[in-house]
């Protein structure tokens, strides 16, 4: 039987779940995730988790958080003063914003906070400091 090796395109399916069992994403009724093994598409823990995998095979994965989203990084939490806020929208905690940085590269941010004057924006991914596991199928390769 084939196994997947470094460089070859792969569909499988997937859920994700946190430690306490919440699932945070799922392939489920969708079609299988695409992607190229090994190529850095998606996580570390997950490419390295479909390496040596048959079509059929499933598995569950434990992802520590070094080979997720990596760890929480406090300089990725910053305050905006309000008056920089578009006039016609209300600041909402759990809003989700894309800003620009000085090279003009775009990126997600987070309402955590709405103060007197400022909002406090969280550019973490919302995954940042937590380790995954991971029920993955596979489906395809080639």
């Amino acid at each position: 039987m084939e196994q997947v090796k470094t460089g070859d395109k792969v569909n499988v399916h997937y859920h994700g779940k946190l430690e306490d069992g919440t699932t945070f994403d799922s392939s489920e009724g969708r079609e299988p995730l695409a992607f190229t093994a090994g190529s850095g598409q998606v996580i570390a823990g997950f490419d390295n988790a479909v390496i040596g995998m048959n079509v059929g095979d499933k598995k569950t994965v434990n992802i520590p958080v070094a080979e997720a989203y990596g760890d929480r990084d406090n300089n990725m939490v910053i305050e905006l003063p309000l008056t920089d806020f578009p006039a016609d929208q209300k600041p909402e905690v759990g809003m989700e914003l894309q800003m620009s940085n000085n090279h003009g590269n775009l990126f997600n941010v987070v309402i955590t906070e709405v103060r007197e004057s400022t909002l406090v924006l969280d550019a973490n991914h919302p995954l940042a400091g937590m380790p995954l596991i991971f029920d993955i199928e596979l489906v395809s390769i080639g």
